[in-house]
């Protein structure tokens, strides 16, 4: 006997009615229309936001945005972009208030309520604000806010609200703000790091520019003097130095002026002052004093400027005199020039007593005198080469130069016709000190050269 399978039937709702199955699939339809829709317009409005992110140049046009996409994303009714400035003050970046106004106050009044909200503000805690300002905006408001970070430091805060009675703050939306609040970081940083970057840029032409107008104070080329041969270099550590030389004619060239001054310090300033120095000086010497007296008269012109400054000038000032073959000199502290004689082969020190440019009111300064001979070789030097140091510390001091500079003025013999025995001598001192401190390594200071040398 064959049993026939039993058919079960759907489970009948009670209180059902025909058709209301189909009501229900109709509503979910619906409301699945409704949630993609709303999807699709959320995703909308976050790439127009990555848009204007990545277009707007102006930061005040990208900010306007920000509290339109916050109460967009969220379905709040609008929304307000507070800004913390570096100085602790709050100031209402910008605002979205609906076309009809809100909570009985048009636009431009709701604006002014909460630019009064702000400054009734005491405490600079985020609780203290968002309390201030929703309390300003009356009451039955519903207000939320989010901190605007950039690199973990509050940069401004952002809210939306709304008097909607079913207004509920849900995991979404807050996720939704704290995202609109991020590309607002994003842009403000930015906008921070653009202006950093055009400073940077204006300061490099600056830099430029002070590099080019220090090049072209130098001299462009040595002087022909009767009876001597020259050769100078300067090489400075940044793009603007402090370290100075110059030839003076003096009497239409009966004597010339040699001179080499290191401005304590490095970069802008310290070109400042050596261009400052430069004018002064050439004044001084036009004056037709010995040495001494120029500069001890340098020294009271520039005494008020350097000393507020902080910054100080040693200087060696020497003239020579082509026709007696004369090299009277001072010093003001510098390194004391270095003179080889041809005929014992022997390194004198030229010094004098003086002080610092810029440090004593009314400093005296000694002066002397030697007569050079044929084939005599004087070094003019700033201490960065004796101050040179190599990947050990080491530094390469007086004794190395003494030494360099004996054997430089010795042996070296120009290797071509377009090349003097003393741009001989000056090439060799700077590729020993060169090799002492290491090919590929930069020197820490402006070294300064001028080798000077009576023609046998």
């Amino acid at each position: 006997m064959s049993v026939s399978p039993i058919r079960r039937q759907p489970p009948q709702v009670k209180g059902s009615v025909p058709g209301s199955t189909i009501l229900v699939v109709d509503d979910l339809k619906e409301l699945v229309t409704r949630l993609n829709q709303e999807q699709a317009k959320i995703q909308e409005l976050l790439s127009f936001l990555g848009f204007a992110l990545r277009s707007f140049t102006n930061l005040n046009q990208f900010l306007e945005l920000i509290p339109l996409i916050a109460s967009r994303v969220t379905d709040a009714d609008g929304g307000a972009l507070i800004r913390f400035k570096s100085s602790g003050q709050m100031l209402l970046e910008s605002l979205h208030c609906p076309d009809s106004g809100f909570n009985g106050m048009k636009c431009r009044q709701l604006r002014s309520v909460i630019e009064r909200a702000i400054q009734e503000v005491i405490s600079g805690s985020n609780a203290a604000l968002d309390d201030m300002v929703r309390s300003y905006l009356g009451p039955g408001v519903k207000l939320f806010g989010t901190s605007v970070l950039v690199k973990n430091v509050v940069q401004g805060r952002l809210y939306v609200f709304s008097r909607n009675p079913e207004y509920a703050w849900s995991e979404q939306r807050q996720k939704l703000m704290r995202l609109v609040a991020d590309q607002t970081a994003v842009g403000i940083e930015n906008n921070n790091l653009t202006a950093e970057l055009l400073k940077k840029e204006r300061q490099d032409r600056e830099l430029e520019i002070g590099a080019e107008i220090q090049h072209q104070l130098l001299p462009r080329s040595c002087p022909v003097i009767e009876g001597v041969e020259l050769a100078a270099k300067c090489l400075t550590a940044n793009r603007v130095g402090g370290d100075y030389y110059d030839f003076i004619p003096i009497n239409k060239g009966e004597k010339w002026g040699v001179v080499i001054g290191d401005v304590m310090g490095k970069g802008v300033p310290a070109g400042l002052i050596m261009t400052m120095t430069r004018g002064m000086l050439r004044a001084e010497v036009l004056n037709g004093h010995t040495p001494g007296k120029i500069l001890e008269h340098l020294n009271q012109v520039m005494y008020e400027d350097l000393e507020r400054s902080h910054r100080f000038v040693t200087m060696f000032y020497s003239e020579f005199n082509p026709r007696t073959k004369i090299l009277s000199f001072s010093n003001a502290a510098h390194t004391p020039a270095l003179w080889w004689r041809s005929q014992t082969n022997t390194i004198h020190a030229l010094d004098t007593m003086g002080a610092i440019i810029g440090l004593e009111v009314g400093a005296k300064y000694e002066e002397s005198e030697v007569k050079l001979q044929a084939g005599d070789v004087v070094l003019y030097y700033t201490d960065g080469f004796t101050e040179a140091a190599n990947p050990n510390g080491d530094r390469f001091d007086e004794e190395n130069l003494y030494q360099v500079l004996k054997w430089a003025c010795k042996h070296c013999v120009p290797k071509s016709p377009d090349i003097s025995r003393p741009q001989a001598i000056l090439n060799y001192i700077f590729e020993q000190v060169q090799d002492f401190v290491g090919k590929d390594n930069h020197h820490s200071d402006d070294i300064t050269l001028i080798v000077l040398e009576v023609k046998p």
